[in-house]
């Protein structure tokens, strides 16, 4: 007999377990004890998550989808007139536009006043 075993000692009570039967199956049928199992998980998987996905990018359509030409031509007639000087001086700050008076910046001493001569 050899000095070192090839086979581990295991104890009566290791042997008789659903884990000690479950590693005797497994090592005599890997495909039947692991790979059918992990299939079929994978393939469950998919059905459960088909309906998410499906809603998912239902949602996405409904934000990025094309207008139709009839669509398109009833937002242009649907849009706010505007006027373009009103838009300016609203955009410019409401200042009082009629009443306003040229003023001269001062320069620093010795600074150019942008004129050439």
């Amino acid at each position: 007999m050899p000095t070192f075993q090839r086979k581990r000692f295991r104890a009566a009570g290791e042997t008789n377990g659903w884990g000690a039967k479950y590693r005797a199956t497994m090592s005599k049928r890997p495909f039947l004890m692991f790979g059918l199992p992990f299939l079929a998980i994978m393939v469950a998987g998919s059905f459960v998550l088909t309906p998410a996905t499906a809603i998912r990018y239902e949602r996405h359509d409904r934000r990025v989808r094309q207008m139709s030409r009839e669509e398109e031509l009833n937002v242009r007639r649907s849009a706010r007139k505007v006027d373009m000087r009103e838009e300016y001086n609203r955009l410019a700050g409401n200042r009082d536009l009629d009443n306003w008076e040229q003023k001269r910046v001062e320069r620093l001493p010795g600074e150019s006043d942008g004129i050439l001569r």
